[in-house]
């Protein structure tokens, strides 16, 4: 197969995170607009080019303040930076099906290389549309500091309020574009 343009189906796709909250639970989110752009041979993924855009203020955690919080200045500042992006610049095989993508991530306008574990699920034919679909998954884990996203609060336990880490996890379906 050669490299193929892939339209994402966003009703079937999805970017999620999870943070640490009180260094004792999670709290789990996920941004409700993006734009992504894939070119791959899902035979051979190690050639492709993936691409997202993704809206800032559509950060949702189910709780309108700290959604509200997110977007502030005090984290994504989604006024002064809109969009997320990732570009893609390399990848490389890791198992029979799974790959690391390493690119380029630009969050709150600074801009640091990062890899993504991406699995190939497969594809069908979908039976509603009859389009031949892939199904990517994807996750990786970024360190907020390292973005600016330095804002936090102290504990009475000697912990923070927020964690660090953000793992994102990111599902896919897409369709040979015509």
């Amino acid at each position: 197969m050669t490299k193929t343009k892939w339209a994402v189906d966003y009703a079937h796709s999805t970017i999620d995170f999870t943070v640490k909250h009180m260094m004792i639970s999670k709290v789990k989110g996920s941004f409700q607009k993006f734009e992504a752009e894939i070119e791959a041979d899902p035979q051979d993924l190690t050639d492709a080019k993936v691409s997202f855009i993704v809206d800032a203020s559509s950060i949702h955690t189910k709780n309108d303040d700290r959604d509200n919080h997110l977007r502030s200045a005090d984290f994504l500042d989604a006024e002064q930076y809109p969009n997320i992006t990732f570009v893609s610049k390399s990848v490389t095989k890791a198992g029979d099906n799974d790959y690391n993508v390493t690119g380029d991530l630009t969050i709150h306008g600074v801009t640091k290389e990062e890899t993504f574990k991406v699995t190939f699920e497969g594809i069908s034919k979908n039976p509603m549309s009859g389009a031949e679909t892939a199904g990517f998954s994807a996750e990786g884990t970024v360190k907020r500091s390292n973005y600016g996203l330095t804002w936090n609060a102290a504990l009475e336990t000697g912990g923070v309020l927020v964690g660090d880490e953000i793992k994102f996890t990111v599902e896919l379906e897409a369709s040979k574009a015509e």
